[in-house]
């Protein structure tokens, strides 16, 4: 148990050293030069933690939205609801789950036509934990609880990213990746509702936007003013936005410069870590997984569609707040949800990108609309199912594929062991 330990701890959830020492294997594999393989496993590393601190400034600078609100609704995480209480009690099964799940995620992908390696590190961890949840609640411990998270974990990270890889490739143009994150439900039906009612011809990337306003085209400067408003209507709304002895203002102008300083940081991130681990991975795949695919992380697709992402965060935050007001108005789930500003931005950004490249500007705002429907409806389905586990987690960060896959597995789980 220490050694697995250690490798869950130091390896498995720590995303820059599994992708540094994945790319140090692929160019030891290529033969290539010592130089060169030190460089292409720092570099990625390198990469991997200049994205991770762009993501960590994008949620540092949309956190206090979602809590403001929860504030404002009288909704508070509960002991025993969230991710720190349900892992203190079950830690254990969550990394032996992941780790039998990653071995049996091998084998799917070296012996099945499913070439899918998951590399997106943390979700590694996040689909054991829903998975556990979902035993839980239905009952489940012991070794057949830990079977049970591992199979469906591996089965996951295999198809998901399987599934998508058509919709990825025609957005990105690229069929070297495949993309391994929650964003997966959301983003196929985005894409398969553009690809009926929109025009890839007349993409986001077109916008035709005056001179005097070129700095629209800019994500970063984009996103800023975008979050800026939102801060400003939010505290508005919301005065426990801003802490005390603070100005909205001055607060929503320093949120908004976070957050457009953010995009940037992550998407430099994005671009290294490119560069570095696909050239690195061929070698992985011509010699230990013929013609497997590496999954990496949604901000992966951002790179290839800025504009929708922009777009898609602001279409997805109006209408899934609008539904989510109606809901609680009409005790639509017997209890009050609050508008998920995470998933609006990261998943629905991924949808949005999908959206964009199967049916345009059209594709993207009308399937990111019809997406927000579906993001609502698995919210408060899921929160429902976990009310004795990760009721609140989710309500912070579900909505996507860590809602989908706990209500089928929630629903498996209660055949094996009862409802």
């Amino acid at each position: 148990m220490p050694v697995l330990n250690f490798i869950t701890d130091n390896i498995l959830r720590n995303p820059p050293i599994l992708l540094g020492l994945i790319a140090l294997l692929g160019l030891i594999i290529q033969r290539k030069p010592v130089a060169d393989v030190v460089k292409g496993a720092l570099t990625a590393a390198f990469g991997m933690v200049i994205l991770q601190a762009g993501v960590a400034m994008l949620v540092g600078a949309i956190a206090p939205i979602n809590t403001a609100v929860q504030s404002e609704l009288g909704v508070t995480v509960a002991d025993g609801l969230s991710d720190v209480t349900f892992t203190a009690d079950h830690g254990g099964d969550i990394g032996l789950a992941m780790l039998f799940g990653l071995i049996l995620h091998l084998l799917i992908a070296r012996f099945t036509p499913v070439k899918t390696i998951f590399l997106t590190g943390h979700m590694l961890w996040w689909f054991p934990f829903i998975f556990i949840a979902a035993g839980v609640e239905a009952g489940l411990s012991g070794g057949l609880l830990i079977g049970f998270g591992a199979v469906f974990s591996a089965l996951y990270w295999s198809f998901m990213p399987w599934i998508m890889r058509k919709y990825v490739w025609a957005a990105t143009e690229d069929d070297s990746f495949l993309i391994g994150h929650p964003t997966g439900i959301l983003s196929l039906i985005s894409g398969f509702v553009a690809k009926r009612v929109g025009n890839k011809e007349k993409s986001t990337e077109d916008l035709n936007i005056p001179a005097s306003l070129g700095f629209f085209r800019e994500i970063s400067i984009t996103g800023a003013i975008t979050l800026f408003l939102m801060n400003i209507v939010v505290g508005i709304i919301a005065p426990s936005l801003v802490p005390d002895g603070d100005n909205l203002v001055m607060f929503s102008i320093n949120a908004g410069i976070s957050f457009g300083a953010g995009l940037l940081i992550m998407l430099y991130g994005v671009r290294l870590l490119i560069n570095q681990i696909i050239p690195a991975f061929q070698g992985i795949a011509e010699k230990v997984v013929p013609g497997s695919k590496p999954a990496f992380d949604v901000p992966i697709l951002f790179n290839y569609r800025p504009n929708a992402v922009i777009i898609g965060f602001i279409v997805a935050m109006i209408s899934s707040t609008v539904l989510i007001i109606i809901a609680n108005a009409t005790d639509l789930f017997g209890l009050l949800l609050v508008p998920l500003v995470v998933t609006s931005f990261f998943e629905m950004g991924g949808a949005a990108v999908i959206g964009d490249g199967m049916g345009g500007f059209r594709g993207a705002v009308i399937g990111t609309i019809v997406s927000s429907v579906v993001m609502v409806a698995l919210l408060g389905l899921s929160v429902i199912l976990f009310r004795e586990t990760i009721m609140n987690w989710l309500m912070i960060f579900g909505g996507n594929d860590l809602s989908l896959f706990g209500i089928i597995g929630r629903g498996v789980g209660g055949l094996l062991g009862g409802f």
